[in-house]
């Protein structure tokens, strides 16, 4: 049982056997009303549970910069725009950097960097922000540590900062970049003489780690078709990859892929074909902004806002979120969200949020175990807001895909409408 859910069950029991003792002692021919009572209590109970699971969703972004290495804007204007935007943890995964030692940023002269500044200022005040002029009149600005302004945001079940870096190698010039989720020292780009090589080389520095330090952490593969640099099959050769982005919301990602290319959702059904035929784990989709631009917002630029995770944790701890990202409690999302969602080890079920005037399309995806080249079948689909699929023994897997006709604000790509994804299950023998 949930340690929150027993927690609250006790509390609802301690509370009505207090009115009951209370009401004998006041009237002991009042004996008759204790079958009633009880059944007050198991009905406390039971909502109590389901108010509980209900407040253990966590909204949360995984890709983020600031001005630490490509951003526009300095950290706790980032952390801020993301709290006050509903989500409950963020992160800042810069390239190749932990925000931990002394580091002063040379602010650009142009409009937009030097009105940055100047609400940077405006908001945090002479005290906080420290800068200089150097020679030539310019403005440099010291950026703070994440351990100095964590305390500006985060509260307990409330907001929460995961510490992250964008490990980013190369291969012959193709660009291979990882987040690390939960990381705790700074992790060194590693090559290789291939792209599946160089992304094994860095993943197992990841492993190692996490072996030496205990704290539950892990390495997700970044936009595949940034470039054109990571293939399906690249992903397939991996040993102990769970993650990957099948939405990033940089606009020159190339999610759609091309003619010649995959998807991500085409590249997701490939690589999860090939991971479970190999006895693998399933392989996570995530959804992620990848932001980098904070000031313009338009579709040449990378802005917050376009994609999530919502994650289904015991409470909003790093160690809590990865060990349910894990387990597969989470689904990715760029707008539509989740009443209830749910496996019980065969029949996958879920209800949507439902918005007064949207329309929904539930779509399940799967593979039939006997024609594994056809990855990514249209099992099911439903115009509807709630939906299951019960799997059958010859279906490897199934996944869900919830498209609205919702339009998405400030959208990827034009057109775009709010859209989530559940992970991938596998039916319990």
């Amino acid at each position: 049982m949930d340690f929150c859910v027993l927690t609250e069950r006790i509390s609802y029991l301690q509370k009505a056997t207090g009115v009951f003792a209370d009401i004998q002692k006041k009237n002991k021919t009042m004996r008759f009303i204790q079958p009633l009572l009880l059944l007050l209590i198991l009905s406390a109970c039971n909502s109590s549970k389901e108010y509980v699971e209900e407040k253990n969703w966590y909204k949360g972004n995984l890709h983020t910069h600031s001005y630490w290495s490509d951003g526009d804007d300095y950290p706790e204007m980032i952390m801020d725009w993301y709290k006050s935007h509903g989500y409950d943890f963020a992160v800042l995964s810069d390239h190749n950097v932990l925000a931990r030692q002394e580091r002063w940023k040379l602010i650009p002269k142009s409009p937009k960097h030097e009105k940055a500044f100047d609400k940077y200022l405006e908001k945090y005040g002479e005290d906080w922000v420290e800068y200089r002029e150097d020679s030539t009149g310019r403005v440099e600005v010291r950026l703070k540590k994440l351990e100095e302004y964590r305390e500006l945001f985060e509260e307990d079940e409330g907001f929460l900062i995961v510490e992250s870096e964008e490990v980013t190698a190369s291969f012959e010039k193709k660009p291979l970049h990882m987040n690390v989720t939960n990381i705790q020292s700074f992790i060194e780009p590693q090559g290789g003489n291939s792209v599946s090589e160089v992304l094994q080389n860095n993943l197992n520095q990841v492993k190692a780690q996490r072996e030496a330090t205990g704290e539950p952490m892990f390495l997700h593969i970044n936009h595949p078709n940034f470039g054109w640099a990571i293939s399906p099959e690249d992903i397939i050769q991996l040993d102990g990859e769970r993650f990957f982005e099948v939405y990033n919301g940089h606009p020159y990602v190339n999610n759609y892929g091309d003619s010649l290319r995959p998807s991500m959702e085409v590249l997701w059904d490939q690589v999860q074909v090939a991971y479970l035929q190999a006895g693998k784990p399933p392989l996570y989709g995530l959804a992620v902004d990848d932001a980098h631009h904070y000031h313009v917002f338009n579709e040449k630029s990378s802005n917050p806002g376009r994609g999530w995770v919502v994650v289904r944790s015991s409470e909003l701890k790093p160690a809590a979120l990865v060990e349910a990202m894990e387990a597969g409690n989470f689904y990715a999302s760029t707008g539509v969200s989740f009443k209830s969602l749910d496996f019980d080890g065969e029949t996958l079920s879920l209800e949507v949020a439902a918005e007064k005037g949207i329309d929904y399309t539930i779509q399940f995806f799967g593979t039939k175990t006997a024609t594994p080249e056809k990855y990514g079948v249209l099992f099911k689909e439903v115009k509807a807001t709630k939906a299951q699929y019960t799997l059958k023994k010859e279906d490897m897997y199934v996944r869900a895909k919830v498209i609205s006709n919702k339009p998405k604000e400030n959208p990827y790509k034009p057109g775009d409408t709010e859209v989530a994804w559940t992970q991938p299950v596998v039916l319990q023998e």
